[in-house]
């Protein structure tokens, strides 16, 4: 069952519709930032999401405010630390590619609406907060130039992506399927973007590959002290340049796919979530839920993944309710 859903997500997405975006890697344009900023790229004017303290940096100029007494950028929804204040709910996906996930589904905008509406059915005392995880370095079925078989989102696109988040005070959470890269090289590729108060991380060690090894013939995974180095990488990001705490997400279909993860440290200014990936009907997927959460690194949350297809080959989707009522407490619902 994982192997099917991981050939159609891998095999469909990477090698079919980002071929179409443009997805190597563009020269730092001109980022998308203050309100009423004209974007060059796709000839729009957006007005980014400000709080009462602080205007949203541009991805092309530095985050630190240039005194100590400077105003600190706030979350979308307000508030510098994510937990225990919201839930996140969130979409995945990549732009024209129905097969990755529904955030490629249609105009992003009315995604986003939609995502909203469903994000309020998790309130359950908390303020629903609204992501959009979008992949931003996808695996592909060739080595490509560097060898690293794996493909970068154009920056166009991961601008046109946040430009819709900040519409909709959302969180942009970039995707990574690193390849035969190494995640924190991935990470370090997108500075500019997590540099911005709304931007943090999803990995997804399935598709880390070892030398030798070929995306969507193997599975792949990943370790506690590889997932360390982004953190501590991001935790001094945060700290730099004065952020609101930072999403990190990690998901995990199957044991074994994070080894060795008792040595996770919490960071300071980062918040480590696990997404529990596992397909089937509830009691499938909550027999897969205990598996992966029973011993959580000190300072690691839970998330839980919903598949509007592949789940519902097997029963009906879970509902709000019974996601809310899994244990140790859901932080992060994500539908693909």
């Amino acid at each position: 069952m994982t192997s099917t859903r991981a050939l159609r997500s891998g095999a469909a997405g990477a090698l079919g519709a980002l071929v179409l975006l443009g997805a190597c890697q563009t020269a730092d344009p001109r980022s998308p930032s203050g309100a009423g900023t004209r974007d060059t790229a796709t000839g729009t004017t957006t007005t980014a999401h400000t709080t009462t303290r602080a205007s949203t940096p541009s991805p092309s100029t530095p985050a630190m405010p240039t005194s100590p007494a400077a105003p600190l950028a706030e979350l979308p929804r307000g508030g510098r630390v994510l937990f225990p204040h919201y839930r996140l709910v969130g979409y995945a996906g990549a732009p024209g590619s129905p097969a990755l996930g529904r955030l490629g589904v249609g105009d992003l905008d009315d995604r986003v609406r939609e995502l909203e509406k469903r994000a309020a059915r998790f309130g359950a005392g908390r303020t629903p907060q609204p992501v959009l995880e979008l992949l931003a370095t996808v695996v592909q079925g060739s080595p490509g130039r560097d060898g690293k078989w794996r493909t970068r989102l154009s920056d166009k696109a991961i601008r046109q992506h946040l430009n819709a988040a900040r519409r909709h005070r959302a969180i942009l959470l970039l995707g990574i399927q690193p390849g035969r890269a190494s995640f924190l090289d991935e990470v370090k590729a997108y500075e500019k973007w997590l540099r911005q108060p709304d931007v943090g991380l999803a990995l997804d060690p399935e598709w880390a590959m070892k030398p030798g090894q070929v995306p969507m013939r193997v599975f792949g995974h990943t370790t506690g002290r590889e997932i360390n180095e982004v953190t501590a990488w991001m935790a001094t990001l945060v700290k730099r340049h004065r952020l609101p705490e930072k999403a990190v997400v990690v998901h995990e279909l199957a044991p074994n796919i994070i080894r060795g993860e008792e040595v996770i440290k919490a960071r300071q200014g980062v918040a480590l979530i696990k997404s529990v990936d596992g397909i089937g009907d509830r009691a499938m997927k909550e027999e897969t839920w205990r598996k992966l959460t029973t011993s959580l690194p000190k300072g690691m949350r839970a998330g839980f993944k919903l598949f509007f297809e592949e789940d519902r080959a097997f029963g009906p989707l879970m509902t709000p309710a019974q996601v809310l009522a899994l244990d140790p407490t859901v932080d992060y619902v994500l539908y693909e």
